[in-house]
């Protein structure tokens, strides 16, 4: 008989809904509430591809693909009749660890929510082996924000930064372009942000496609594996939100990065300005900084392959492949260095 439980309080109810989206956020991660694993599509330079039923590949280690069976009350396996052990898949899963603590919290005091979320997944493996919902996923990020329109602004960051919020442009008028490098370059060297001079014919380049392709996918190097965000055009500025935090709040989902483009000395000294804010809980410099590399590499490229993964994810979303964009980073060498930083990190 399950013991009697006191009233519920404000604060009992606030833990229970935070521990049930930290646990659907460590679900999401393997691809949303379907089971961490479902298609293997391959290796991929030691770690395993996993087609996720949701929203198409994740990373894990080939380790954590073991499944166990796992025991409830009632006799049945934890994965359903099937066995397929959902409770040994969720600890399985890379971002396990971040919501340990609250997931354990719902499991304690709410029982029967955890099993229900656990649940959720058998209708997932009704569906074909290789399914997709890319595309839907596509439509939710173009209705959170207006392609090239306003987004709501993140808790934390500037609202409608200006490049007159930073420095005097007059005074910098009689420098040149070269001088005003150096004075930006300066200005931010001491401070832990990402900043940026580009030039004239580079930018519009990038602002040229990023008008008729405003969302792009990235991938950022994590010792599990790799973490994708999607990055949003909204006016000069860009949003990056992580992929995960799409997929568990939607419309709510913050960004973790903003990169702000100042083009006002364009036309006269040949240079756009660009500088960031981040959440540093989530991102610390050289993370920010090789997810701002990214936006040269896709849109800036020569290479009509790399771009053409932009105008995919825009346009053909069931066709897009998550593991090019990886492909594309290791080709470039921008995440060897944070990689090899982490791997360092773990000895």
């Amino acid at each position: 008989m399950e013991p009697a439980r006191g009233p519920r309080t404000e604060a009992d109810a606030h833990e229970e809904e935070e521990a049930g989206a930290a646990m659907a956020a460590v679900v999401a991660a393997a691809g949303g509430t379907g089971p961490a694993v479902l298609q293997v599509a391959g290796l991929y330079r030691g770690l395993c591809a996993v087609r996720s039923r949701a929203l198409g590949l994740g990373l894990v280690s080939p380790a954590q693909l073991r499944v166990f069976p796992v025991r409830r009350g009632s006799g049945r396996p934890a994965g359903g009749a099937d066995g397929s052990g959902a409770g040994a898949e969720l600890e399985a899963n890379p971002f396990y660890d971040r919501y340990r603590d609250k997931i354990q919290q719902l499991r304690r005091s709410d029982p029967a929510a955890f099993e229900s979320r656990l649940e959720k997944r058998s209708e997932f493996r009704k569906q074909p082996v290789g399914h997709s919902r890319q595309g839907d996923f596509i439509k939710c990020v173009e209705q959170k924000t207006d392609p090239m329109g306003k987004q709501p602004v993140s808790r934390g960051f500037t609202k409608d930064k200006t490049l007159s919020s930073i420095f005097n442009i007059e005074m910098v008028k009689d420098k040149t372009a070269e001088e005003i490098r150096q004075i930006w370059q300066q200005y931010f060297a001491a401070k832990d942000t990402v900043y940026a001079v580009i030039p004239e014919e580079k930018f519009d380049l990038i602002w040229t496609r990023a008008q008729s392709c405003p969302t792009f996918l990235c991938a950022l190097p994590r010792r599990e594996g790799y973490e994708f965000f999607v990055g949003q055009w909204t006016g000069t500025e860009l949003h990056f939100t992580a992929l995960i935090n799409i997929q568990t709040r939607g419309d709510a989902a913050a960004s973790q990065l903003v990169l702000y483009h100042y083009p006002e000395l364009k036309e006269e000294k040949g240079i756009v300005l660009m500088t960031a804010e981040m959440d540093t809980t989530f991102l610390n410099v050289a993370e920010a900084q090789c997810i701002a590399n990214q936006v040269q590499l896709f849109y800036a490229t020569d290479r009509k392959e790399t771009y053409e993964l932009v105008e995919t994810f825009n346009f053909r979303p069931n066709e897009f492949k998550y593991m090019s964009v990886i492909a594309e980073l290791e080709q470039s060498g921008l995440g060897a260095e944070l990689k090899c930083a982490q791997n360092q990190d773990k000895t």
